[in-house]
């Protein structure tokens, strides 16, 4: 739970702002701020950074206008990035260690961007992909964000016509999802054009499944380009498009002049494809995984047209933008970031030579980076590493280990220490909070669950979001999920599941503990598979489908950190069923 001093002194602020925010003329009011993050747009996905074979109008406008931030670091893949830019923390101080299974959750007590900005009396909505938990207090709302329209996961398996989640409930949503999302974005900047604002807009393309407006798609077909990387080339153009969307929302509200946009992405390019040079895609430690665009736009507040090439990364945005905004600032756990927002104000202003480092996912301690403004170190192993320079070699030519040996083994060390700093007390993936009463209904899908025997989930062994198990076969194989019950209380227990008639009968029960609940799958339920429009196979989760609801029972689940497991008493034909996961209603 968030510190209860830390909770008090920001409600107290937050009074005190909104109270001064009520007196306060629109003109001399705090500025707003739209926050812009693609998923899987590598640097090179921009034209301004020399790739002629994509259209990108929008980003190049707030490159070119704004203050472009020429080498900006984010982490190897997104989850973690989204930890570190909204905590200005490494992702391992925040419990973020890993994609799925509950691992891209950070700690309910770190304190985001957005309960910084609802400390100073701005509304703060996010609309699109959360990816930092998706269970209260840590998904979107328990971190700060007034509203919230997206998903949680990692990815979303429809781009057309889907359920999202709209502030705690799931919608049906007509269109295409970036344009969704946008619509969403444009709500609550109409709805909140009196006050200021802080708007999150972490769109999910161009992640898989590859799903580009058909026009684009073909464009960049008929140029020439794979379907590949046509669809992302075309996912990316529609993002450009919809960025437009906005900045004309921001124009006809007349709040353009008062708001800061900042676009930035989360890791490197899914996939090879042009990368100015640099060595490494998505999931890489070299710059090509996690050197990303970012642009700072402020029409009339910050000079444009420049390009400053300290390093700077996303542990620097949370205190950037208190410096920057001049917020009054909350206590939070101990930052990484510094503030570089004397770089935004002038060409001239000192930055401090620093390092920076890079850390893989689900603790992989030799795999990483370390910078500073003359060498990029990348570890592949135990002493095994490469010494490269930053600003001359993108590609990572040229080892320069055996000629600077002591400069090589000194940055080793130092990666080294601080990865045993930022692992410091770090446990095993967060289990699922249950028993707040702000979430009555708490769901614990497949892709969190722990399967024994010989149950798989269907895609992978990583069980990636929107997953589902498969392979029941044995009475002796089960299924669990880690949970942490903050208060004692009666639980109705539902299963989803898929079972065609001919494998009806199985005896399913839920255990927690001492107690339990059993069921039998009567119903055979075959589930209805969405179409998906997407130009080329992603090779990971099959399409969604609907999904039968079976109720288990009633169970009393005491308070404390335990497992719930799904288990079979009989196995009526040769498998259970497909099993999506369990719901839990809260009884009170």
């Amino acid at each position: 739970m968030k510190d209860q001093v830390k909770i008090v002194c920001g409600v107290l602020l937050a009074v005190f702002m909104n109270c001064c925010a009520s007196e306060t003329p629109p003109e001399t009011r705090p500025p707003n701020v739209l926050l812009i993050m693609t998923d899987d747009q590598g640097f090179g996905d921009v034209r301004v950074h020399g790739n002629d074979s994509i259209d990108t109008p929008v980003q190049d406008r707030l490159a070119k206008e704004g203050v472009r931030m020429n080498h900006f670091y984010v982490s190897p893949v997104c989850a973690p990035t989204r930890a570190s830019l909204l905590t200005g923390r490494y992702h391992y101080r925040t419990g973020t260690t890993w994609m799925t299974r509950n691992g891209e959750a950070m700690r309910s007590e770190e304190v985001t961007l957005a309960e910084v900005f609802k400390a100073n009396g701005y509304a703060t909505g996010c609309f699109g992909k959360w990816h930092n938990g998706a269970h209260y207090p840590q998904n979107a709302q328990g971190q700060g964000f007034d509203t919230f329209v997206g998903f949680s996961a990692g990815h979303w398996n429809r781009y057309h016509d889907t359920d999202l989640e709209v502030d705690g409930k799931m919608q049906k949503v007509k269109g295409y999802i970036t344009d969704v999302f946008t619509e969403a974005a444009q709500r609550f900047i109409l709805d909140n054009q009196d006050q200021p604002f802080f708007a999150y807009v972490p769109y999910n393309a161009p992640h898989t499944p590859l799903i580009a407006p058909e026009s684009l798609f073909e464009k960049y077909r008929h140029q020439g380009l794979s379907i590949r990387n046509a669809s992302i080339y075309g996912m990316i153009e529609s993002v450009d498009q919809n960025i437009g969307r906005l900045l004309r929302t921001l124009e006809e509200t007349e709040l353009l002049d008062q708001t800061l946009v900042i676009f930035m992405t989360d890791n490197g390019p899914n996939g090879n494809r042009y990368r100015a040079g640099m060595k490494g895609t998505k999931s890489s430690v070299s710059d090509g995984g996690v050197r990303v665009p970012c642009f700072f736009y402020w029409k009339n507040q910050l000079k444009g047209g420049r390009i400053i090439d300290e390093l700077t990364a996303h542990i620097d945005i949370l205190p950037t933008l208190v410096d920057l905004l001049d917020l009054q600032p909350i206590p939070t756990l101990p930052l990484d970031g510094i503030s570089f927002a004397p770089l935004l104000h002038e060409e001239s202003a000192v930055f401090p030579d620093r390092t920076l480092y890079t850390f893989s996912t689900n603790r992989n301690k030799y795999k990483g980076s370390i910078r500073n403004r003359q060498f990029r170190l990348t570890v592949n192993g135990a002493d095994n590493y490469a010494l490269t320079r930053l600003m001359s070699d993108p590609g990572e030519n040229l080892d320069l280990k055996e000629e600077l040996p002591a400069e090589a083994e000194k940055m080793y060390r130092d990666y080294l220490r601080k990865y045993e700093e930022v692992t410091d007390g770090l446990g095993a993936f967060l289990p699922i909070p249950v028993g707040y009463s702000q979430a009555p209904l708490v769901e614990l899908p497949a892709h969190e669950g722990f399967p024994s025997g010989e149950i798989r989930f269907q895609s992978s062994a990583q069980g990636w979001g929107g997953d589902w198990f498969v392979n029941w076969h044995s009475e002796q194989d089960t299924i669990y999920w880690n949970v942490d019950v903050v208060q004692k209380g009666t639980y109705r227990i539902s299963l989803r599941y898929s079972c065609p008639p001919e494998q009806t009968g199985s005896e399913i029960q839920v255990r927690a503990g001492d107690a339990s609940t059993s069921a039998v799958l009567a119903d055979p339920f075959i589930g209805e598979v969405f179409t998906n429009r997407e130009q080329m196979s992603r090779g990971r989760v099959a399409n969604d489908q609907t999904w039968g609801e079976l109720n288990v029972g009633v169970i009393e689940l005491a308070a404390g950190e335990q497992r719930i497991s799904l288990c079979a008493k009989k196995i009526a034909q040769q498998e259970v069923a497909k099993i999506k996961g369990l719901r839990l209603f809260s009884e009170k």
